[in-house]
Order: C-alpha cells, then sequence, then structure tokens
C-alpha cells in the first residue's frame, strides 16, 4: 500500500500547488479515496472532524475577529503609526512591531489586512512608497507567529499531533525562548535590508478626501497614431505633464513598473496613471492616447466630484471570492462597475474579465459614486486599499474583547484550562458579551484551511498506518548515514522550509511530522527537538508570495514581482533555519 499513498501524496502536492480544483475539494477528495479503498475505516478517516486543534484553529480565527471588530487592535496599531511622525525607518520598526507582537497570539491574517490599510494611508498621507513595508510586513506577521502556541495554527496542529503520537503538548510559551530570538533576528535583518532591497513604488490610490480638485485613477491605450510611440514613458510625462503621475505600463497581460524597468512604448500598450481632470482631458484632447476601458458614466471633461476611481483588495474570507466580476448582477449588487484586475502581476482588461473568477489578493479597479464609499468601506467582503476608516463595531466593547483574550492565555498557560477549552470559551463570552456577532463569527472562519487541516490529517494517519512515514524517514536518513542528529535535524528543517514554499505551512507540517518522529527513533534520540523543528521550518516560508497567506495579500497592493520575495526572503530563511538549527538542541535536548 505504500506506493499507493505515495500516488496520493505526489497528486494532492500537484492539486495543492497549482490550484487546479480548490483546496477545500481537494481534501474532501482525499478523504473518500482514503476511505473507498479501504486504507482507513471511515471512522479513521474522519477522526480530523473532532480533532481539537480543527476546534482551536477555528475558534481563533472568531476571536481574531471579535479584537478586530471592536477596535481593539486598529486602535493600538494606528497610534503606533502616528508616533512614527513620517520618519521612514520609524514607520518600518513600527509596522514590523505592530504585526509581530498581536501575530504571536492572533491569526497574522486580518492582522496584515488591517497593516496593509494603516500603511497605504500612511504612505499617502507623507508621499512615501508602501512597496518598501508591505513584505517586510508579511514576514514579521510570519515570523511572530512562531513564538506561541497559538501564534499560528501550525504549531496548534504540531502540538496536538505529538500528543497524539505519545510525545505530550506543546505549552503555550514553550516555543519563546527561541522564537523571541528568531523573530528580533528577523526583524533587524529586514529593517537594515528592506530599504535597499525593495522597490519604491508609488501608492496610486490616495487623496479620497474631496479636495478641491480631486485626482483620478485612469488607464489610456497607446493608439497606432500617438507620437509616443518609441518613447520612453517617465521622461515623456515629466516634460510634457508633470502633473500627471505615472504608475504602470501594462502590456498583453504583463504589468511593467516604469520606475524600475526602462522601455519605450507600442502600440496598444496600456498606462496607468493618475492626475486631476484637467490634466487627464488635456492627454486626450492632444490626441497622444485614448481611454483604454471606456466606461458608462466617467467623464473626464468636467470636475466631477461625484465620481470616483478606487482599487480595491480582495480578503481571504470574502464571499467574491470564485465570482466572476463582469457579471452584471455582481455590479449591480456592489452598485459599481468593473474597469480591470491585478493579479499576482498578471492584468486583466474587461476585454478579458469574461471567464475570470476572483481570488485573495486580487486588486480590482473600479468606478463607482462618491455617495457608494461608505458603503464599500464597511462591506465585509472587499477593502478599499487606501481606506483605514473602517465603522469597526462596538468600540466600547475593546476592553471586554482584551480582557477575554487575555483571560484565555493566561488559563492556557498556567494550565488552568486546556488550549481548546480555553479557546472555545472565549469565544462563547465573546459572542454572549456582543463583542462579536455570532453572524460574524461564522463568517470569519475559513473554511478551506480547516478542510485542508482534516485532509492531511487523515493522509498523515495512512502514511503512519502503511508504514509509507518509516520509509520515507529512512530515504532521507540516507544521505546522512553516521552524521550527528544536530546535523540531521538542520537538513530536516530546511527541508521542511523548503515544502512549506509550495505546499501550506499546515500541509507540510501534518505530513512531515511523522517522518521527523521516525528519522529520531531510528537514531535513537528523543524526537522532541524534531517536532519543534517542524514548528519552526513549517513557518519559514518567506521566499515565495505563493508560500503563505500574508505575503499573498501584499503582493498586490505592493506592487511586487516575484523577485521581490525572493531577495528579501532567502535572507529570512537563512537565518531563520541557522538560528532555529543551532538553539533548538539547547533548549530541547536529544
Amino acid at each position: 500500500m505504500v506506493w499507493f499513498i505515495s500516488l496520493i501524496l505526489v497528486v494532492m502536492i500537484f492539486l495543492l500547488i497549482t490550484e487546479k480544483i480548490p483546496i477545500d475539494v481537494t481534501a474532501v477528495g482525499l478523504l473518500v479515496i482514503l476511505m473507498a479503498s479501504g486504507v482507513l475505516s471511515p471512522t479513521e478517516a474522519l477522526t480530523g472532524f473532532a480533532n481539537p486543534a480543527v476546534i482551536t484553529v477555528g475558534s481563533m480565527f472568531m476571536l481574531s475577529r471579535g479584537l478586530m471588530r471592536t477596535g481593539a487592535l486598529g486602535f493600538v496599531s494606528e497610534k503606533m503609526i502616528d508616533y512614527s511622525q513620517g520618519s521612514d525607518k520609524r514607520i518600518l520598526i513600527m509596522a514590523m512591531l505592530g504585526t509581530a507582537v498581536p501575530s504571536a497570539f492572533l491569526n497574522n491574517t486580518p492582522i496584515v489586512i488591517l497593516f496593509v490599510s494603516i500603511i497605504m494611508t500612511v504612505c499617502c498621507e507623507y508621499g512615501l512608497s508602501p512597496s518598501r513595508y508591505l513584505i517586510p510586513v508579511s514576514f514579521s506577521s510570519i515570523i511572530g507567529g512562531t513564538c506561541t502556541l497559538i501564534g499560528t495554527s501550525t504549531n496548534i496542529i504540531i502540538s496536538d499531533l505529538s500528543v497524539k503520537y505519545g510525545y505530550g503538548a506543546i505549552k503555550m510559551f514553550e516555543l519563546s525562548p527561541v522564537g523571541v530570538l528568531i523573530a528580533v533576528a528577523v526583524i533587524a535583518l529586514l529593517f537594515f535590508l528592506a530599504p535597499v532591497l525593495m522597490p519604491q513604488h508609488k501608492a496610486p490610490v490616495c487623496e479620497l478626501k474631496g479636495d478641491a480638485a480631486p485626482r483620478y485613477l485612469a488607464e489610456f491605450s497607446v493608439v497606432p497614431e500617438s507620437l509616443l510611440i518609441g518613447m520612453e514613458p517617465l521622461s515623456f510625462f515629466s516634460r510634457e505633464y508633470p502633473g500627471i503621475e505615472l504608475f504602470e505600463v501594462i502590456r498583453g497581460p504583463v504589468i511593467r513598473f516604469p520606475e524600475r524597468e526602462k522601455a519605450t512604448l507600442t502600440v496598444d500598450d496600456i498606462l496607468f496613471v493618475k492626475g486631476t481632470a484637467n490634466d487627464l482631458v488635456a492627454l486626450l484632447h492632444d490626441g497622444f492616447l485614448d481611454l483604454a476601458h471606456k466606461v458608462e458614466g466617467l467623464n473626464f471633461a468636467a470636475h466631477d466630484e461625484n465620481s470616483l476611481i478606487l482599487e480595491l483588495i480582495i480578503p481571504p474570507d470574502s464571499e467574491l471570492i470564485g465570482e466572476q466580476p463582469v457579471q452584471a448582477d455582481l455590479q449591480r449588487e456592489l452598485g459599481v462597475q468593473f474597469i480591470a484586475v491585478k493579479r499576482k502581476g498578471i492584468h486583466y482588461s474587461r476585454q478579458k474579465l469574461r471567464h475570470l473568477k476572483l481570488s485573495t489578493g486580487d486588486v480590482l479597479l473600479i468606478h463607482c459614486t462618491r455617495d457608494k464609499l461608505d458603503e464599500l468601506r464597511n462591506n465585509p467582503d472587499i477593502m478599499v486599499l487606501e481606506d483605514v476608516h473602517h465603522q469597526i463595531i462596538n468600540k466600547k466593547k475593546a476592553p471586554v474583547a482584551l480582557g477575554i483574550f487575555a483571560g484565555m492565555i493566561v488559563a492556557a498557560s498556567t494550565g488552568f484550562m486546556d488550549i481548546v477549552t480555553a479557546a472555545v470559551t472565549a469565544v462563547f463570552l465573546m459572542i454572549i458579551t456582543r463583542c462579536l456577532q455570532l453572524r460574524d463569527a461564522y463568517r470569519s472562519v475559513d473554511v478551506k484551511v480547516l478542510m485542508l487541516i482534516i485532509g492531511t490529517i487523515a493522509l498523515g494517519t495512512a502514511m503512519e498506518k502503511t508504514g509509507a512515514a518509516r520509509l520515507y524517514a529512512e530515504a532521507f536518513l540516507a544521505p546522512f548515514r553516521g552524521q550527528s542528529p544536530a546535523l540531521i535535524l538542520s537538513a530536516f528543517i530546511l527541508l521542511t522550509s523548503l515544502i512549506s514554499h509550495i505546499v501550506s505551512n499546515n500541509a507540510t507540517a501534518v505530513l512531515l511530522l511523522p517522518i521527523g518522529i521516525s528519522t529520531a527513533l531510528s537514531l535513537g534520540v528523543d524526537p522532541r527537538p524534531f517536532i519543534i523543528g517542524v514548528c519552526f521550518g513549517a513557518s519559514c516560508c518567506f521566499a515565495s508570495p505563493f508560500g503563505y497567506q500574508t505575503n499573498l495579500l501584499v503582493y498586490g497592493p505592493g506592487g511586487y514581482r516575484f523577485a521581490d520575495f525572493i531577495k528579501l526572503g532567502i535572507p529570512a530563511v537563512i537565518v531563520t533555519w541557522l538560528l532555529s538549527s543551532l538553539l533548538i538542541p539547547f533548549v530541547w535536548h536529544f
């Protein structure tokens, strides 16, 4: 049966990487195959639904939403950024600390969503580039999550599996001695490298405050008779139209950033610019360009203060994920007209949106009327990119929400309650004290993540039952025969990190934990260092925008390329790997 499990494993990894079908469908299909083939009984396959780790992770999603919706985190975060006073270095360190510290205790996805808004607003206020800060924000949230048991769902899953295999749970702050040192080192690394390695794209979405001469986002196409053909666009605009800012040149589906890629214009290039109505109309009248996507009701010929063009981002729990933006029903429901979508460096115009389905991190360029702005700000399925002034309900409940959450931490860390009991109790208290609406609680749960955890737990059980885990451990050990356990642990942490860049960190942890335990037993040493090594290795996924959900969230708003994550991510991976390899054996002895 080992060959059959290996085949299932390869197919599952392929589907998780390519996402040819949704990850929750992959997880359900995995359960069906394991049951139908007889590898696992229905009871064994479905045990994950009652797994304490799944209940705890679901509870943490709800608790994070409760703290966000009461404004408990938003107020503190904004004050930290205010303290920066526009200083580039202060903003960077405040943003990194402001995400790393709460990420040690909360699901980091909503924290990063909050800070994307804060950073965009601060950059608009001080004329700074958000691309200098957003990758460090995401990386800080990831490394902050390694500091405690509840900092990431991965740690919770590993702790529960450690109990299952007979090696005890991970305590609330057991990871902190190593996690805090690594977090400090990575944040220091980001502080010095980010200003040097990160691009400096301008923030296109600003000034939505009703200025006397509002500035609009627009997309112009290069017409065949344009005198711009063969010219370098940045120098042309700075010389002829200094009031217009050029952000992107779109050639086919690919987005190019003129401040980092010197290129001449060709026919049908699309220019993403911002300027006042007068400037944009002058550009049109001079015949150099034409509107790329003519939108009914959009008129640059007058100072129409009721007309806005905005950029929106799709958050992970949005009900719009999977929807087609050009559907008339969707546009009527939101009261907007879609102009274009930007996804992972690829641009989709109206002509190419017909079959596109929205996904997490997509950036939407839309046209709407000013009276729709507040409605869009309060819509939980989208986020106005520069906007941080959401109406957060029940701000008076913030002290209550913080008190409940602190009580959960104390109860779990002192042993008064186990983590799953403490988490479920905290959710119950938040709901009955109205810190969290029941409907909001249900919406906050990422079902895809929970289904993936359940599916991979079943696959881990099958690997253990069929002996596949032991076989993989022996294959892993083969090149390291006669080497010290510390060296083998270091190699195993690096392997875990590399796999987490192509498969989700939760799936990586569930699949590699039994292999780590088998490896330790083959060496005749305590498996605990290997269990802890999986915790750090599985969360050490910095060098890819697809390795972690928060990386995907900042991809579009920051205008990043894949190479930007590699440039800053590889040093962060190396520091995390080396420090965890050196420190784990000192704290958890073989």
